[in-house]
């Protein structure tokens, strides 16, 4: 991960913004450069993934043109070869094509990227300042409107506390230009469904999820993979290793006393030849990484915070021992093909709308996990659920084939890969367990019991009522909003909601996020 940073104003004290640029240095350790300009700064700070050289740093320039970009462009080097003809390019960063792909694009350059990205750009000759985030927000960005009127982005809220007076996100899909934005995709959103057979679906799944795990091993630095021993991340590091000639590095997090994913684990690596590494951390390991963790994320929401403790602490162990300086993960499977609470949408329609809505809403939670836990440690994430053709192919599948008709969640991906034999049937055909549970159920447990000595029932309903944006309705969410405020305060509706099962669907009315409190959680978590 990178770190980008653009103040639209000269009227605050350039030490004012430095201050606010340094605060995301762990995102790019590699290399940091700070501009001022007649307009006003940009900041870049580098993690060294794709040209490793000096000539890959940040900002580009052509002419009167300057871009930062905190992103990975898939496919990139033939684009690369063909702007040579025309182009200067100096390095072999994949991001230096942005400009002469604008030059040649406009702002319809957006359309055409098969990235995960988040931008912003400095068109001298119009004098304009351009902002972009990739469709799903796999990238992050923030942006917040400075006490003069300019505009102020920056990869994570705590560049801007202090700034501005209410900081946002970004909004996936689309660009900021002359004071507007402009949504350029949602990948949501289906026009008409994809009346394919099961066997015909489940033969594209499985040839768009292999492509996008092999386009994200190219990489000039180390690459590892999480492996949690649920179907997802599985599957990823099984598709990695059949791809590569060396044995990948894989790591996996559990609890001391009674970690429910580190023995399924195991069976993978040990099934695909990985090199495996297993993380063990204590109760007292999770108390003390609470506050750090919230803070990082810039987040109050239960379920998000509760599972970013288990990626955060194996991040941590990967960064401080480790050289690998990109992981990738298995998030955004579920979104597409279903939870545990999706199993009770009374009707197909409702399922695809549930979808629809957790789609555009990931940036604020797993997304957004991933991307804190990882990048906070110096590391980059890397999603192949989230590749664009793969989302864009499972969102247009007729929904009566993603419903839970076997007994089995998320059905499709499992029966795609069913003849692969790339994973043990036992791991395959798993039913899913939430990762924050799997890491142990104690370690929830932990954190409610935490809450508990925290508050008596008095101060919890006195301090609850304090809030009335999202009001916390458990001592353990109270503990969170009050840990958030202390890092941003103000700034609660940065997240929208809750993640929560959909309440209005029968089965699903429940006050934790959990998929344990569900009546359908059966085997999960054995």
């Amino acid at each position: 991960m990178c770190a980008i940073f653009t103040v639209q104003s000269r009227s605050i004290p350039e030490a004012t913004i430095r201050d606010c640029f340094e605060r995301t240095q762990s995102r790019g350790p590699d290399m940091s450069r700070f501009m001022s300009f007649p307009w006003g700064y940009m900041g870049f700070h580098r993690l060294a993934i794709m040209g490793l050289t000096e000539s890959g740093m940040q900002p580009f320039k052509m002419d009167d043109d300057y871009v930062i970009c905190n992103g990975e462009l898939y496919g990139f080097r033939p684009i690369r070869e063909r702007l040579l003809e025309q182009y200067p390019l100096k390095s072999e960063s994949d991001c230096e094509i942005l400009l002469p792909l604008y030059r040649e694009y406009g702002v319809e350059m957006f359309k055409t990227l098969d990235a995960e990205f988040a931008m912003i750009l400095y068109d001298g000759k119009q004098g304009k300042l351009i902002a972009a985030r990739d469709p799903i927000g796999i990238r992050p960005l923030y942006y917040g409107v400075l006490p003069d009127g300019g505009m102020a982005f920056a990869s994570e809220p705590k560049n801007l506390v202090g700034l501005c007076d209410q900081i946002l996100p970004f909004p996936p899909g689309h660009y900021w230009i002359d004071g507007k934005f402009v949504q350029y995709a949602d990948p949501a959103h289906v026009d008409q469904f994809t009346m394919k057979t099961e066997e015909a679906v489940c033969a594209k799944l499985r040839r768009l999820l292999i492509d996008g795990v092999e386009k994200r091993l190219d990489a000039d630095a180390p690459i590892g993979f999480l492996l949690s021993g649920g179907l997802d991340s599985s599957l990823v590091c099984a598709i990695a290793q059949r791809a590569l000639d060396t044995p990948i590095r894989t790591f996996a997090i559990g609890m001391d006393i009674d970690a429910i994913d580190l023995k399924y684990a195991r069976m993978v690596a040990d099934y695909i030849g990985s090199e495996h590494t297993e993380v063990i951390i204590s109760e007292q390991d999770v108390i003390d990484a609470l506050p750090e963790v919230v803070a990082l994320l810039g987040t109050w929401d239960i379920t998000t915070i509760r599972a970013s403790i288990g990626m955060y602490l194996v991040c941590k162990y990967i960064h401080e021992h480790t050289d690998v300086r990109v992981l990738l993960t298995g998030e955004i499977s579920d979104e597409l093909f279903g939870y545990k609470y999706t199993d009770f949408a009374p009707d197909a329609a409702s399922f695809q709308e549930e979808a629809e809505k957790r789609i555009r809403e990931l940036h604020m939670y797993d997304v957004l996990r991933a991307d804190r836990c990882i990048s906070v440690n110096s590391l980059e994430a890397r999603v192949p659920f989230g590749d664009l053709k793969f989302v864009r192919y499972a969102m247009s599948v007729d929904p009566e084939l993603k419903m839970n008709r076997h007994n089995m969640g998320k059905y499709l991906i499992r029966k795609a890969f069913e003849d692969d034999h790339l994973l043990p049937d036992e791991i395959l055909w798993r039913q899913k367990a939430a990762f924050s549970d799997a890491v142990g159920h104690s370690m929830v447990g932990d954190l409610k019991a935490l809450a508990e000595r925290t508050y008596t029932d008095a101060e919890f309903h006195e301090r609850a009522a304090g809030y009335g944006y999202c009001p916390p309705f458990t001592k353990e969410s109270l503990l969170y909003r009050e840990l958030f405020e202390k890092t941003y305060p103000g700034q609660a509706r940065m997240i929208v909601d809750f993640w929560m099962p959909n309440k209005t669907w029968p089965g699903c009315n429940v006050d934790d996020p959990s998929a344990r409190v569900l009546s359908n959680y059966g085997a999960s978590g054995i």
